[in-house]
């Protein structure tokens, strides 16, 4: 036996699976995708075996995109667990297929709860698909098993039609990553998606401020005393420059003149900001998608200075 030949057999046969099921996608899947946009109640997963595990999967990628979405063992369903279901619920039944007796012994009280039923099988005349109102039709030729029993690529075909109904339900839902923060709140993920900008700026004591008549001796000992590797230069309360370090290396370039210059001879009037309430990640991108990096980023709320940003905290905060 050549395991490596045999291996990519499998792949193969699953990879031709999944095409079957793709191409046979229809208007149907528009019109599920539209019914639980819609959906006032929670979407209710029910498997059983190893569609009972892909159905996990589906309810968890379900529920942590914006979908409200639980999983129930349709063995559990036979002894209390249908209580759990509501009549403006959807129920999502797998069975490859369409026989499974444990899933269709609830189909009746299902239906007698008045939830609506979305078949996912792989035998559209099965009694699961007569009895659904919906069907997404996971069926493939092969198993890729030797046997062709043990579910392999049926059960891939019920993972990627569950992520391809989770996936349009995020773009129907305008799903931002903010969003899928919330539901992802501990981690590095949920650093980097739920960390503003507000909560890493240097503000109040620690802000490097000067004004633009003052001589540039007066911004270094500003620049070095608050060590933040810039100065704000105010005027009148609102800011209209900023100087960086660089801008204190070219001027260096000025020999004869250094120690004359003033802040407004050497500071940058166009520069870029971002608002206090932006998530850290924008922050990070406005100053590394430029033809040349900046390390600092002066932080507003509307037209006033509020703070600075430093692409070190940034870098740190969230976990690049």
């Amino acid at each position: 036996m050549d395991i490596v030949k045999h291996a990519k057999s499998i792949f193969e046969t699953e990879i031709k699976g999944l095409s079957e099921v793709k191409n046979r996608l229809s208007t149907e899947m528009i019109e599920i995708a539209n019914f639980l946009l819609k959906l006032e109640g929670k979407v209710v997963i029910t498997g059983i075996g190893k569609s009972g595990i892909i159905g996990k999967k589906i309810a968890a990628t379900l529920a942590s995109t914006g979908t409200l979405a639980i999983f129930m063992h349709s063995a559990e369903g036979l002894h209390g667990d249908l209580g759990m279901i509501d009549p403006k619920d959807c129920v999502i039944a797998i069975s490859n297929s369409g026989n499974s007796d444990e899933v269709l012994s609830i189909l009746p009280s299902i239906k007698a709860i008045g939830a609506k039923i979305i078949a996912m099988t792989g035998n559209k005349n099965s009694k699961l698909g007569i009895a659904a109102d919906y069907i997404l039709d996971i069926g493939v030729t092969s198993e890729g098993c030797p046997l062709n029993l043990s579910p392999m690529s049926s059960a891939t075909a019920t993972l990627v039609m569950g992520d391809a109904l989770a996936s349009i339900l995020i773009k129907l839902r305008d799903f931002k990553p903010e969003n899928f923060a919330v539901y992802h709140p501990g981690g590095s993920l949920g650093r980097r998606l739920l960390m503003k900008v507000e909560n890493l700026m240097q503000s109040g004591e620690a802000l490097p401020m000067c004004k633009s008549e003052d001589i540039i001796d007066e911004v270094l000992i500003v620049m070095n005393k608050k060590r933040l590797g810039t100065v704000c230069v105010m005027e009148k309360g609102e800011m209209v420059g900023i100087i960086t370090e660089g801008d204190v290396r070219r001027a260096l370039k000025r020999k004869e003149e250094f120690f004359s210059l003033k802040a407004k001879n050497i500071m940058t009037t166009d520069f870029i900001s971002i608002s206090y309430d932006k998530m850290a990640i924008e922050a990070l991108e406005v100053m590394e998608e430029r033809e040349s990096q900046i390390s600092v980023l002066p932080v507003f709320n509307e037209e006033q200075l509020c703070g600075i940003v430093r692409i070190h905290d940034l870098l740190t905060a969230v976990g690049r």
